[in-house]
């Protein structure tokens, strides 16, 4: 039976641009960085303590960077979250609202790849 998500993609241009985003900006921690063969490498991030990581795949003839990542994150207090990241330069595409839910905000990697950051307050 399967138990958790492992690793998802997220398409990027460039993956050192890209994990100086997500390491330095988001303060994710990186995970593994390893060769896969001719020029292309294993690069994936995560936040601390999460399960699933997130693979910073090169955009290649499979896909495009860019628009709704299908990725959604959790966080504790969205408010000082948000404020957070944007002084460290994350750019946000819809604010904190309330919705049905809990409180709901969209933020762009480098890249233009959509996230969003669910919090119950």
């Amino acid at each position: 039976m399967i138990t958790k998500a492992y690793v998802v993609s997220v398409h990027v241009g460039d993956q050192e641009r890209a994990l100086d985003f997500y390491t330095n900006a988001l303060g994710f921690e990186k995970r593994s960085d390893e060769p896969m063969g001719e020029g292309a490498r294993w690069l994936t991030v995560a936040p601390e303590g999460a399960e699933t990581s997130i693979f910073l795949e090169p955009v290649g003839s499979e896909g495009r960077a860019g628009g709704w990542a299908n990725v959604i994150f959790e966080c504790d207090d969205i408010h000082a979250t948000c404020n957070k990241l944007r002084d460290k330069g994350v750019e946000f595409s819809e604010e904190p609202t309330r919705q049905p839910w809990g409180m709901w905000a969209r933020f762009r990697d480098p890249d233009g790849n959509e996230f969003g950051l669910y919090g119950s307050r």
